[in-house]
């Protein structure tokens, strides 16, 4: 028995052709037909990514932990974007912080940025900042670092740097970010980018 489409030998009892994949009842003109569901195909749109929030506290010496962190000194609390303890009744502005860079460099910000050697958002991000530092050591990466605000709070981001970020507030203990996850931090905290580092103030 032979392929009707392309012509090869098929053993016996074959249901498909090994050379050109057809089936062996198809025949030239069952292949010319007209596709008999051509609006049988559904466009499915990708889901949104679901971002998580770490929530990183940071409080005053003398003060005492966070309702979210543990007093054993455990891990934080991991809550899903949009979980807040008391949502705000009305969209406010996002407040303004300064970041004061190692390098030199005092940026204040409002909104969301990116920081690093040579910041370049992706064609589909906007930002409110693009903050390039300097560091001739390339400890930085081009974009290093995201920032951005959850209702009211300041965040970061690490965009799976070379050298990662680590966020140190005291008395917490020293926190390596994970790449794409964005991690709360309050004013006073340090995040290091490198061999570099900025105050959230």
């Amino acid at each position: 028995m032979n392929c009707q489409i392309c012509g090869a030998h098929l053993p016996e009892g074959a249901m498909f052709c090994g050379g050109c994949g057809s089936s062996t009842s198809a025949t030239p003109i069952t292949r010319k037909r007209a596709d008999p569901r051509p609006s049988d195909t559904t466009i499915i749109q990708p889901l949104a990514p679901r971002t998580t929030v770490i929530s990183v506290p940071w409080w005053p010496a003398g003060d005492g932990p966070a309702d979210d962190q543990p007093a054993d000194g455990g891990p934080p609390t991991v809550r899903p974007a949009g979980a807040h303890a008391a949502a705000p009744a009305e969209k406010s502005e996002p407040a303004r912080y300064t970041l004061q860079f190692s390098t030199g460099e005092t940026v204040s910000v409002r909104g969301s940025g990116l920081i690093g050697r040579r910041p370049l958002p992706q064609p589909s991000e906007q930002f409110d900042h693009l903050i390039q530092i300097t560091d001739l050591g390339m400890s930085v990466s081009k974009s290093h670092l995201e920032f951005g605000q959850h209702d009211g709070e300041f965040w970061v981001n690490d965009r799976f740097s070379g050298n990662g970020t680590v966020v140190r507030r005291a008395p917490a203990p020293a926190l390596r970010c994970e790449p794409g996850r964005r991690y709360l931090v309050g004013r006073g905290a340090r995040v290091e980018i490198g061999d570099q580092f900025f105050m959230v103030l």
